[in-house]
């Protein structure tokens, strides 16, 4: 069975192939120009979207060294991200799918990334326990089967990778955040600063507004122009706003661990590719005795493999979608299982 996965939900437009269980091909095309911006400008995505998604289809394709009979199933993210990103390539794949007659599998990109462990040679076993940190969405879930999956909490205000994109911003580092303040963060000290581990009402619930706040006040507080700020205090504050950040993540991780029976443990999503977190995490497993499982970086950011491996999933499952079936911005609470 050959399978085709989109994924152009937010700035990188990429195509997949997975043949009876086998990725093929996964090319992925980063719209690197946001960087001039301080973020993502959405229309601009998607005019990069138009322009790669064809060309990537093609090759994806030819390099996999089947056509377009071959295709058996095309899977594409419906959401959650930017929509008009989104569309490109969902009406693209639906435009696919009608045009040979195929199954259409409208994928949660969040189903992407909880199941984009799967991807490697050594998988975790189910149940596991699963840290999703990407950029708008922080969760610590529990994954039973490919058809289970059971919500412990999420954020309630920003998510990991927004801190670590503001927090960037603030200090003049720039965008997007994650890798420049892992890059400053080696040369400091990650104790040198206490910003607060925040503590929520709810039980495996996450905050990182307060820790965002905390580091404006103390640069409002030690600085008297915060853009400004000396690039020898750089690495400190990056270091000590990362340690604060991961172990806010990690202390849920280990708390559920006490109270849930699994045989491993996964950290997927954007922010998974921050050592400092995967250092930690590689830690519990073993104080635990459990199997970790963390994607190559190539499978943390968005990409079409975890998107056509799921559509497999859910397509395996026997769940597809009619070509009406419409793409989402944002998913509603405690919503999974595609489509």
């Amino acid at each position: 069975m050959n399978v085709i996965g989109i994924e152009s939900s937010c700035d990188e437009t990429s195509v997949a192939v997975i043949s009876d269980g086998k990725l093929l091909a996964n090319y992925v095309s980063s719209q690197e120009f946001h960087t001039n911006f301080g973020g993502v400008v959405p229309e601009l995505s998607s005019r990069a979207h138009l322009k790669m998604v064809n060309s990537l289809f093609e090759k994806a394709l030819t390099n996999s060294n089947i056509t377009r009979d071959d295709i058996d199933v095309i899977a594409a993210t419906a959401g959650p991200g930017l929509i008009g990103a989104l569309l490109v390539g969902f009406t693209f794949a639906k435009g696919l799918a009608f045009s040979l007659n195929k199954p259409f599998v409208p994928v949660n990109h969040i189903e992407g990334h909880i199941y984009s462990p799967l991807l490697m040679e050594n998988p975790p076993q189910f149940p596991y326990l699963s840290l999703v940190v990407s950029g708008g969405h922080t969760l610590l879930l529990i994954v039973k089967s490919e058809t289970e999956i059971v919500k412990l909490g999420s954020t309630i205000d920003d998510a990991a990778g927004e801190a670590f994109d503001k927090v960037s911003k603030m200090i003049g580092l720039g965008y997007p955040g994650g890798p420049l303040i892992q890059q400053y963060a080696e040369k400091g000290d990650e104790r040198k600063i206490p910003f607060p581990i925040a503590q929520t009402k709810k039980e495996y619930g996450y905050s990182f507004s307060g820790l965002k706040t905390a580091v404006l006040r103390y640069l409002q507080k030690e600085y008297e122009d915060i853009n400004n700020i000396p690039e020898n205090d750089l690495p400190d504050i990056a270091a000590s706003f990362q340690f604060a950040a991961v172990k806010a993540l990690t202390r849920n991780v280990i708390k559920a661990l006490k109270n849930y029976d699994v045989k491993a443990i996964s950290l997927a999503g954007g922010v998974a590719a921050n050592q400092r977190l995967r250092d930690e995490m590689s830690d519990i497993a073993h104080r635990y005795r459990k199997q970790i499982v963390v994607p190559d970086m190539k499978y943390c950011g968005d990409n079409a493999a975890m998107i056509a491996l799921r559509g497999m999933q859910v397509y395996n499952a026997g769940k597809t979608a009619p070509l009406n079936f419409t793409a989402f911005p944002s998913i509603p609470e405690d919503t999974f299982i595609s489509p």
